[in-house]
């Protein structure tokens, strides 16, 4: 069909990757999905169709592996016309009482994952003066909540690095979203997904009863995967996309919160933040 595009999809054995990638197969897109076991991602998707869509193996983590997969996608493909940093996991605990490593390993997957492919993937879009990339953030990136400093921090970072990376990329016709959900029913919460650290100190109770609260909502949250899936694909199709863009009735009562509150804020402040400069 003549509006199908090449997706490039990390993370897309299971949760929003995974209904991503089949409902960009149903509209008849050529798809490139990522996930750490190809025939795993195979079953998962259930649709073996060599023509439009190519699972691959790739360790995120290793960035030559990273380019020979946007080599095996030009092979099969010739173009990349979309990038989706969709690969990622959440983590809740205490800062206190996560141990460094598992920062650090969070911080590979989230961040510096997304950071390498595209960097695999701009001088394909440069060439072609096209191309659009959209990075899975979240709300907790822009308001966080009791327990989850460290992914918070992550997703904060997505979206600093899209801001900036939307800037870099205008001059070449690139687009950039960063995707910023609330709750949605993909798995996030359960054990595959969620890295989770129990507390142990005395206190931190917001912590402990936030924790509660997030596991008791697994399978219960409001957002609608095939929906965010639906809106993903559209914003394709626009001519201006957003760059933020938040999904769930949540993330935008939390953000608009936000927003009001760092309003009143800056304005108070507002004479300590100017005193600082030289006096002209």
């Amino acid at each position: 069909m003549n509006s199908s595009k090449v997706w490039y999809v990390t993370g897309a054995s299971q949760g929003l990757g995974l209904t991503l990638v089949k409902k960009l197969l149903e509209k008849g897109h050529r798809v490139v999905a990522t996930s750490r076991n190809a025939q795993s991602l195979k079953q998962a998707v259930g649709i073996i169709d060599t023509d439009r869509f190519l699972p691959l193996a790739v360790d995120l983590s290793n960035p030559d592996c990273i380019e020979e997969s946007i080599r095996e996608t030009l092979k099969a493909f010739g173009q990349i016309d979309v990038l989706v940093n969709n690969a990622g996991y959440g983590m809740a605990g205490t800062v206190e009482e996560t141990e460094r490593q598992k920062i650090q390993d969070i911080f590979s997957v989230n961040v510096l994952a997304a950071i390498d492919v595209t960097k695999a993937v701009l001088p394909v879009m440069r060439s072609q003066s096209s191309g659009y990339i959209i990075n899975i953030g979240s709300v907790a990136g822009f308001v966080g909540a009791p327990g989850w400093s460290v992914y918070s921090a992550t997703k904060a970072a997505i979206a600093a690095f899209s801001e900036v990376l939307a800037l870099d990329l205008k001059e070449f016709g690139i687009k950039v979203t960063v995707v910023e959900p609330s709750g949605f029913r993909t798995g996030f919460l359960t054990a595959g997904s969620l890295a989770f650290t129990e507390s142990h100190i005395e206190g931190y109770h917001a912590v402990k009863n936030a924790q509660q609260r997030y596991l008791a909502a697994d399978g219960k949250q409001p957002g609608d995967p095939e929906k965010a899936s639906e809106i993903m694909i559209g914003l394709t199709e626009m001519t201006e996309p957003p760059l933020h863009l938040y999904l769930g009735e949540d993330a935008y009562k939390r953000a608009s919160e936000k927003l009001g509150i760092m309003t009143a804020e800056l304005e108070q402040w507002k004479p300590v933040t100017i005193s600082a400069d030289f006096k002209s």
